[in-house]
C-alpha cells in the first residue's frame, strides 16, 4: 500500500509528519509513504497575531480540500491548531503519545542584571492566554521579582522566533510550547541537523523556566498530534490503530470540549490541562472568558468514594517547626540538578549554576525573592513527577549526559531510593524541630497531613488515629502514611485519600 501524508512546510510540521510515517512503517513494514508539504494561510500571513486573523484553522483548513478530493490520505497537525468545531466529512482518526504540555519561558542571560535593576520584563508572545496567566506569575517568580511585564507580538516558526529574540536588543524573553522545541532538538533526520545546531547555539545564550500547568494551563491539546482522515476511510482507521494512543486522545479531546464550552479559538485567554495519574485525573482551567468570568479551577477526580465530615471532625496537621541549625552540607561534585523540598532547605552560599527544581510554586516564589533562578517545579504533585528536562537541559548547557539529582531537605526528611527517573541523593541542609500540637486529637475523624514526619511523630504517640481517615497531597507523604499503616496492619484504601491541597480536601469532604 502507498500512503500520502500531508503537513505544513515548517521544520516542526515536517518532523511531525515523518514521526507518524515512521511509526506506521514500523507497524506495517510493507507500507510505502509519500510526503506532501505546503504552506498554509497562517504561514503566509506572518504580520497579524493569530487571534486577529478572522479565518478559523489558519494552519489547518488549507488541507481540507486535498483530503476530500483524495489528493492525500492523511494530514498531520499540531492538534492545538485545529478549530474546536467538529467537521462533517473528516475526523481525527489517531494520535501519538503526547509530548510535554507545558509552555517554556526563554530568557536572554545577558539581560538579567538590566531586568533586575529596572524590574521590567519585555517578552515575545502573541497568545492572549499566556499574557493573561503569565503576567502575574512572572512578576512574583522571576528572580528578584518584577513590577511590569510587557508582552509583544511575534510570529514565525520556532527557530525564527528564537532568532528574533536573540537579535532584538529591546526584548528580554520569549514564551513557546515546550513540545515544539523538544521535538526539534531531538530530531534524528539529517535534514534537521543544521536547525538543531542553530537552536543549540542560541540556547547557550538563554536561561529557561518550564512553566507550571497549575498557573498557566496549556492551550487545549498542546503537545499532541492530530492525524486527520476522511470519516469514510475505515481502511485508514484500521491501519492507524497500532500507533494510536488512547490516553492522549481522551485528554486532548476533553481539553478541547472544555475550551469549546467557553467559545473556543486562539483568541481566548483560557488554558486547559488534563493530567492522568495513578491516583486520579487532574484538571486545571485558568483564564478569563469573553464575558469577563475569571476561571481558576483545580480539581482532582478521585477513583475512590469520599466520606463526608463535620468541620469539627476535620483537622489539618501543618508542617510547623523551627529551623534550628544550618548544617555544613556539601553537594557532591557529580550533582548537576537540585530538588528543593522547602524554602528552608536552600543553602545560601550556593552559586554553582545547578538546574534547580522546587517541590511547589510557593517554594519557587520564596526562592525567587532571594534572586534565585528556578527552572520549574513539581506543582505539589509529588517528587516522582517527571520534570522532562533532559533535552532542554542538554541544549542549554546545564546538563551533561543526564540529570544527576540531589534533594535538599531537613535532617529527618524522607530519603527516597528513587527520584524522578534516576537515583537521587538526599542531602540534609538543616535540622527541623517540629512543633507538636496533639491536643484534642481524640475528637478528630479526618486528618489532612502536610508532612510525613509529622504523621509519624503523632501516629506513634496516638495509635487511635491509625483507624481514622487520612488525606494528603500526592507524593512521599502518601507513601510514608501508607507504608506505616501497612506495617501496623491498619491500611484501608478508602481511609487514605489523595487531594491536590488542603482546600481541595475541605471542599470535597466537609458536610
Amino acid at each position: 500500500m502507498r500512503l500520502k501524508i500531508s503537513a505544513r512546510k515548517s521544520d516542526l510540521a515536517r518532523l511531525q509528519a515523518y514521526t507518524v510515517g515512521e511509526r506506521l512503517q514500523k507497524a506495517h513494514p510493507q507500507l510505502e509513504i509519500e510526503y506532501r508539504f505546503k504552506e498554509s494561510l497562517g504561514d503566509k500571513n506572518l504580520t497579524d497575531p493569530l487571534w486577529k486573523i478572522p479565518e478559523k484553522g489558519v494552519f489547518t483548513e488549507d488541507f481540507l480540500g486535498e483530503l476530500i478530493s483524495g489528493e492525500t490520505d492523511l494530514v498531520v497537525h499540531s492538534w492545538k491548531d485545529l478549530p474546536t468545531e467538529c467537521k462533517n466529512k473528516t475526523t481525527i482518526a489517531a494520535t501519538l503519545p503526547r509530548a510535554d504540555q507545558r509552555d517554556l519561558f526563554l530568557f536572554k542571560k545577558s539581560h538579567l542584571e538590566k531586568v533586575k535593576a529596572s524590574k521590567r520584563l519585555r517578552t515575545f508572545s502573541s497568545s492572549p492566554r499566556r499574557e493573561y496567566n503569565l503576567g502575574p506569575f512572572l512578576k512574583e517568580h522571576f528572580p528578584g521579582t518584577l513590577k511590569q511585564v510587557d508582552f509583544l507580538s511575534v510570529r514565525g516558526n520556532i527557530p525564527t522566533r528564537i532568532r528574533k529574540l536573540i537579535e532584538d536588543p529591546e526584548v528580554d524573553a520569549l514564551v513557546v510550547a515546550k513540545a515544539a522545541l523538544d521535538r526539534l532538538l531531538s530530531a534524528a533526520q539529517s535534514e534537521f541537523q543544521e536547525v538543531i545546531a542553530g537552536l543549540t547555539a542560541h540556547m547557550h545564550q538563554l536561561n529557561w523556566m518550564a512553566l507550571p500547568l497549575s498557573i498557566n494551563p496549556n492551550a487545549a491539546a498542546q503537545g499532541a498530534l492530530a492525524i486527520e482522515t476522511l470519516e469514510s476511510r475505515t481502511d485508514l482507521h484500521t491501519l492507524l490503530q497500532p500507533i494510536h494512543d488512547h490516553q492522549t486522545f481522551y485528554s486532548s479531546q476533553k481539553e478541547r470540549e472544555i475550551l469549546s464550552a467557553y467559545g473556543g479559538g486562539c483568541h481566548q485567554r483560557i488554558g486547559v490541562s488534563i493530567l492522568n495519574r495513578p491516583y486520579g485525573e487532574i484538571c486545571f482551567v485558568k483564564g478569563l472568558t469573553n464575558s469577563g468570568e475569571v476561571l481558576d479551577r483545580k480539581e482532582l477526580f478521585s477513583q475512590n468514594p469520599l466520606e463526608k465530615f463535620n468541620a469539627t471532625e476535620m483537622r489539618a496537621i501543618e508542617t510547623t517547626g523551627k529551623r534550628i541549625l544550618n548544617l555544613n552540607s556539601e553537594i557532591p561534585a557529580d550533582i548537576n540538578a537540585l530538588y528543593i523540598s522547602r524554602t528552608e532547605a536552600w543553602i545560601e552560599s550556593l552559586n554553582h549554576p545547578y538546574l534547580t527544581w522546587t517541590a511547589g510554586v510557593k517554594t519557587w516564589k520564596n526562592l525567587a525573592k532571594k534572586g534565585i533562578w528556578i527552572h520549574g517545579c513539581s506543582e505539589g504533585l509529588g517528587e516522582d513527577e517527571n520534570p522532562l528536562i533532559d533535552v532542554i537541559g542538554k541544549a542549554s548547557g546545564l546538563l551533561g549526559a543526564k540529570a544527576v539529582w540531589a534533594k535538599l531537605t531537613h535532617q529527618n526528611g524522607y530519603k527516597s531510593e528513587k527520584g524522578f527517573a534516576d537515583g537521587r541523593t538526599a542531602i540534609a541542609t538543616y535540622e527541623l524541630q517540629l512543633e507538636m500540637d496533639d491536643a484534642q486529637l481524640n475528637n478528630q475523624r479526618s486528618f489532612f497531613w502536610s508532612s510525613g514526619s509529622q504523621f509519624l511523630a503523632l501516629a506513634d504517640k496516638h495509635p487511635k488515629i491509625w483507624t481514622q481517615y487520612h488525606a494528603c497531597g500526592p507524593g512521599h507523604t502518601y507513601k510514608i502514611i501508607r507504608s506505616y499503616l501497612e506495617e501496623k496492619n491498619a491500611f484501608d484504601s478508602s481511609r487514605l485519600q489523595v487531594f491536590l491541597d488542603q482546600q481541595d480536601w475541605r471542599k470535597k469532604c466537609q458536610i
